[in-house]
């Protein structure tokens, strides 16, 4: 059967233990809980018995600690699952927490894309902010919705080019330098040419 191997404090939660099973890393819980049970290292326990454990006495407080993540910022449903998962909370705790967090809208990632879409739009093009709301686990139809509702990406290549060229020599290898930032920023080709073009014009005139 198995066995309860070692129950270690977390680094930077003094509150919490990691539980080892037959020598590997199976769950975090809390120190509260561990004593309840009196779970200790020798105890013969199954994986099944310490997630029920966990599952019954942990719901409130993972939820707790998913309100104190999202006090600092909204984040996507992935971003949680992952922040409760580093935590050692089991699958069954996390798809408990994140069901709440969805029925309470304090998860929501359509919100999550149009917000973020809107606060980047300035110096991001479409293309970066897709693959970013990509990583953080958003779908396709949240970010399609979101990236629907910036209207414009030249004035906004304009401006992230106008402060990259800021105390430059506008010099063809400067020029070409410019295109592939813009590129790297997520704005389309034609964009970036148009831009490009604009300000190349306006330096022109200006000598």
């Amino acid at each position: 059967m198995p066995e309860i191997t070692a129950i270690t404090p977390q680094k930077h939660d003094k509150t919490r233990c990691n539980i080892e099973v037959d020598g590997r890393f199976f769950c975090g819980m809390e120190l509260e809980t561990v004593m309840r049970y009196r779970l200790k290292a020798g105890l013969s326990v199954t994986g099944e018995e310490l997630s029920a454990m966990q599952l019954e006495s942990e719901k409130t407080t993972a939820f707790d600690k998913a309100l104190s993540y999202l006090s600092v910022s909204m984040k996507t449903e992935k971003q949680m699952r992952d922040y409760l998962k580093k935590k050692g909370y089991l699958e069954g705790v996390i798809d408990h927490v994140v069901a709440k967090l969805k029925e309470y809208g304090y998860i929501d990632d359509a919100l999550y894309s149009a917000s973020y879409s809107s606060s980047v739009s300035k110096r991001k093009g479409k293309r970066l902010i897709a693959a970013e709301l990509k990583r953080k686990g958003v779908g396709d139809d949240a970010i399609e919705s979101a990236l629907s509702s910036i209207e414009s990406e030249t004035e906004s290549a304009e401006n992230v080019l106008k402060k990259y060229l800021r105390g430059k020599s506008l010099d063809k290898p400067t020029w070409q330098k410019a295109y592939r930032y813009l590129i790297g920023k997520g704005f389309d080709f034609d964009t970036a040419k148009s831009a490009l073009k604009s300000l190349g014009e306006m330096g022109e005139e200006e000598e």
